[in-house]
């Protein structure tokens, strides 16, 4: 991890219609994920493990699929991270998780090594990326944070669900959240999300959702403090993003994605 001096964590929040404020003490700031970790394989592998953190199967009709020798799911170029879904003509059963839908699709996903875990060590975080998202019926990318130990926590910033709008989610329980959806144009281009993520008190954290620079939300997350998040890309299919999905391969495209933190 590399430190910069305090001066990094104000220009972290500055620039938008409304930003986080910056810590009144002095801090320092680290990087967690380095924006070059698309780069090559090696670099990937030292910041980031294929699949999901508790294997290859979710909510939807995907199935995770990727390691050190079986890029076909999980590829790099030019720095440039493609995750690609392709629909499967046989039966593979179904997810073993809930709800347990059939799989419908060879898929691809990732999670940081690092987790994310605010408290009086680490009060701010940045997490943010530049992302070409599927957007039609049936896909369902993501880019998002969610409880190692429980759930939740959880914090989607990126998320499209068979259309065009990008919705953050802040969820304090199953059924305590927070949504904010916001219309993009193209999601197929690049486009970028961030999310600022601050302590605000012993257990909570204020989170402040980005799109391309101009601010979308702030939502307040009780009980966040203290628990550590995993951070998570992956192309799910179909589930809420609606059904049946493509027949072609789908593809969701990553670049320079960031984490960093200031330590008090």
């Amino acid at each position: 991890m590399r430190r910069h001096s305090a001066l990094l964590l104000a220009a972290a929040v500055a620039g938008s219609a409304l930003t986080a404020p910056a810590p009144a003490h002095a801090a320092a700031w680290e990087t967690v994920v380095d924006t070059g970790s698309f780069a090559g394989y090696s670099a990937l592998e030292s910041e980031w493990k294929y699949l999901y953190p508790w294997g290859s199967d979710h909510n939807g009709s995907a199935r995770m699929y990727g390691s050190s020798s079986d890029h076909n799911h999980i590829s790099l170029s030019g720095g440039v991270l493609t995750l690609t879904a392709t629909r499967i003509t046989w039966d593979e059963g179904t997810s073993t998780a809930d709800p347990h839908p059939a799989i419908h699709y060879h898929s691809g996903a990732i999670h940081a090594r690092d987790q994310v875990v605010v408290n009086d060590q680490f009060p701010n975080w940045e997490v943010k990326g530049d992302f070409q998202a599927p957007s039609s019926r049936g896909t369902w990318p993501a880019f998002w944070l969610t409880g190692v130990n429980s759930w939740p926590p959880e914090s989607d910033i990126l998320e499209f669900k068979g259309d065009s709008r990008n919705w953050f989610n802040t969820f304090r329980t199953s059924s305590d959240v927070d949504s904010t959806i916001v219309g993009v144009s193209s999601p197929g281009s690049w486009h970028t999300y961030r999310a600022w993520i601050t302590k605000v008190s012993a257990t909570d954290v204020d989170i402040h959702y980005y799109v391309d620079g101009q601010w979308k939300a702030v939502h307040h997350a009780r009980g966040f403090v203290g628990k550590p998040m995993w951070l998570i890309i992956n192309l799910q299919m179909e589930g809420s993003s609606g059904s049946p999905g493509p027949s072609a391969a789908t593809y969701y495209r990553a670049r320079n994605v960031y984490v960093g933190r200031s330590r008090a």
